[in-house]
């Protein structure tokens, strides 16, 4: 994945770090998580080169009124999970001292979650169906979490991304099919930890 996102940067696209990409760089001293422990192998996988692209990716990138951020806006090097209400609230705060910025864009939880501030303070939370074009006016700010490539948490094994349409301000949604099968023998080929292969084939 990284081989293949580095010419990408190259071209334009925008990459953030992620959590899995910090713990790759600087693997963990004590393993204190299922996630720490592979952390070491898949910086033994790693170039000088990879890691220190790795290194230099920013935790926040705006592009016009988007902010992208892989956990919370929030102290981002927390890797903080917006997981509901009151989380998506503290994000899109701290995304407020951000100029121009309506609309946050997030990973982490590996869900798809819309969050968005109604007449009140607080901020409502709506479940989106993949395929359908969500507006999402410019005139209030929304908090998207916009699920994983990977290891779904909502019993669905397919893939997630969402497409936002900045002319017509819609968001929308999608789930693929991916042999999610051939991506958990990987992880059995390698005797990583057999949860990370179970996690793929149930998605949860």
């Amino acid at each position: 994945v990284v081989e293949r996102s580095m010419p990408l940067t190259e071209e334009g696209a925008l990459v953030s770090q992620g959590n899995h990409d910090a713990m790759a760089i600087k693997p963990p001293a004590e393993i204190k998580t299922v996630g720490d422990s592979t952390a070491a192998w898949t910086h033994s996988q790693l170039s000088a080169v990879q890691r220190d692209w790795m290194a230099s990716l920013p935790l926040t990138l705006q592009l016009g009124s988007a902010l992208f951020v892989h956990a919370s806006v929030n102290e981002p090097e927390r890797w903080r999970y917006v997981y509901d209400q009151r989380a998506a609230k503290a994000s899109l705060d701290a995304a407020a001292t951000w100029a121009d910025v309506r609309y946050v864009f997030g990973g982490h939880v590996h869900l798809q979650t819309l969050y968005y501030r109604g007449a009140g303070d607080g901020l409502m939370v709506f479940h989106p169906q993949p395929g359908v074009p969500l507006p999402v006016p410019r005139h209030r700010p929304w908090r998207s979490t916009v699920g994983s490539v990977g290891q779904p948490r909502d019993g669905n094994t397919q893939a997630m991304y969402c497409l936002f349409d900045t002319e017509r301000a819609q968001l929308t949604f999608h789930r693929v099919r991916y042999d999610h099968y051939a991506a958990a023998s990987a992880i059995r080929q390698v005797d990583l930890p057999e949860f990370f292969a179970d996690r793929l084939e149930s998605g949860r």
